[in-house]
């Protein structure tokens, strides 16, 4: 998603921002992420399309929110079409179900609450299973990945990744990253005496607007999915490094309306169809990302 911004091209020429998926270097492009080729079809299952909910089998649509700013898991290209790991995905776990999928572009910390006022069937955008979301929704999970964090080319501030304390670091709002500030390392920060990262996080909307904040100068390091952050790396052309491995390895979920139980069991058969068929991995071997593959597709299986 682009950045907005104010005055002239020139008002950045000295800052490099990364704009929606594409890097830029005051106005100008300097390279882009594009999807690997068409999504990887898959023919409907009769059995598991009887599952479904009356509602969905009616309409033949099935209505995916996502926060299209987190490559390469869901963000936008160019012409405003939305592709991702989640949306190739997403559309399989749909094809399955004899269903069509829509993306709808939704800001992350609303996605939940659209799930529960019924607006979205579904969402895939690279949610963390937690106990506390489970609370309200049902997670199939689907996806492993950490957090880890991100600096610019060199650490030039001699940031160490295990020691924040005082830095400061941007975040996505509603993130586990954001969360991982609040209820880990600031509390630590404070039993050892040290400054606490400013804000509890420089916190942002859109993930593309954590990585511009980096790469621009306005924070020091930023936290994020390690998924993100290895194609952030990549996409930067070495201009910011991540620090360290992945911490806080956890699954991802497929979020589904709380105690909508045909859905969630027709979404967890259609994910484990997928994994036992190989579709699975080879969406996931196509962008990059089959590290963080899983051998089973279970509901509300977090660890904490």
């Amino acid at each position: 998603m682009p950045v907005t911004t104010t005055g002239t091209c020139s008002t950045w020429t000295a800052a490099l921002i990364i704009a929606g998926s594409v890097l830029v270097t005051g106005c100008r492009p300097v390279s882009g992420p594009s999807s690997p080729g068409r999504p990887v079809t898959v023919k409907a299952d009769a059995e598991l399309a009887s599952v479904l909910p009356a509602h969905l089998k009616k309409s033949g649509t099935l209505t995916i929110a996502t926060d299209a700013s987190y490559a390469p898991m869901e963000y936008k290209e160019p012409d405003g079409s939305i592709v991702g790991v989640d949306v190739d995905l997403g559309k399989a776990i749909a094809g399955k179900l004899g269903l069509r999928a829509r993306f709808q572009d939704a800001k992350f910390d609303g996605i939940i609450g659209g799930i529960q006022a019924g607006k979205y069937d579904m969402s895939m955008s690279s949610f963390t299973a937690t106990k506390e979301r489970e609370k309200s929704v049902d997670m199939v999970t689907y996806f492993s990945a950490g957090l880890a964090v991100a600096v610019n080319k060199g650490n030039p501030k001699g940031i160490d990744p295990d020691r924040l304390c005082g830095v400061k670091v941007a975040v996505q709002t509603g993130s586990v990253s954001a969360d991982d500030i609040k209820d880990r390392r600031n509390p630590e920060c404070a039993a050892h005496h040290r400054p606490a990262i400013p804000g509890d996080g420089h916190r942002f909307e859109l993930q593309t607007d954590v990585t511009t904040a980096l790469v621009a100068g306005r924070d020091d390091a930023m936290i994020s999915d390690s998924s993100v952050v290895a194609y952030a790396v990549k996409q930067s052309r070495g201009r910011i490094e991540q620090l360290g491995t992945a911490y806080a390895v956890d699954p991802s979920g497929i979020v589904v309306p709380k105690g909508d139980g045909r859905l969630t069991e027709a979404v967890q058969r259609a994910v484990q169809s997928l994994i036992d068929d190989g579709t699975y991995t080879r969406i996931l071997t196509r962008w990059g990302v089959r590290s963080g593959a899983v051998a089973h597709a279970d509901v509300n299986a977090a660890a904490h």
